[in-house]
């Protein structure tokens, strides 16, 4: 398992790509990343424990929820995390692993931030989750909040958003699957203004800062989990 962080980046758009004022999502297959072995894979389905499919926020932060959701559950979590990849490949990570291993009652998808580039293909890879997932395992999935903060104002804006078509997405697909659970991390930080300002809970717009916004969002993964 390798671990790392990677800023989620973008370059310019083309009237080919379809511009959404986020740019274009750059190449992601390179990036940091954290899978689970075969070894750690085992025991979560033994357990019942729960898979994650996630990008680089869950890179950076995907060992301590591992560490609270066993302190907090006794849940064991295997990972499928990669800095910078949107929805759709980490859906295929996770028809992969559901080929090979077999599922756990629950999973946990912790991705969407990079698809503000290209929002409208968001829906069509929930319901794709679902359908993997089948009727009766529990999907949890975080919800997103990006405004890169090395960007200008007018992506800042755009970057808002695209995250909220992205969350627009997931509440209307919550109503189609009675098993998606949303876990709520963009209206945790518009709850109060200074959560998104001054590098509180994100240090670039994007990432959690360590250990307050990591903290934060793990815990509610875990009251999501938890409460379900």
């Amino acid at each position: 398992m390798t671990i790392g962080s990677s800023i989620l980046t973008s370059t310019p758009a083309t009237a080919a790509d379809g511009d959404y004022g986020s740019g274009v999502l750059g190449p992601w297959e390179n990036s940091s990343k954290a899978i689970s072995t075969l070894t750690q894979i085992r025991p979560v389905l033994d357990t019942d424990g729960l898979f994650m499919f996630g990008d680089s926020i869950s890179v950076q932060d995907g060992y301590s929820l591992a560490l609270l959701l066993r302190d907090r559950t006794g849940d064991q979590i295997a990972v499928h995390n990669w800095s910078g990849r949107p929805t759709k490949p980490a859906v295929d990570a996770l028809a992969q692993w559901a080929d090979a291993y077999g599922l756990p009652g629950r999973i946990l998808m912790a991705t969407g931030s990079n698809d503000i580039f290209n929002p409208p293909v968001f829906a069509a890879q929930i319901d794709r989750t679902m359908s993997i997932a089948g009727p009766n395992r529990t999907v949890f999935w975080v919800n997103v909040q990006v405004a890169r903060t090395r960007e200008t104002a007018a992506v800042q804006l755009a970057d808002q958003r695209n995250s909220a078509w992205i969350n627009l997405q997931l509440a209307d697909a919550q109503r189609r699957h009675p098993r998606l659970r949303i876990v709520r991390w963009a209206e945790f930080l518009a709850a109060y203004p200074w959560r998104l300002g001054a590098e509180a809970y994100l240090r670039d717009g994007v990432h959690t800062t360590v250990p307050l916004g990591q903290n934060a969002r793990n815990e509610l993964i875990v009251r999501a989990i938890e409460s379900a």
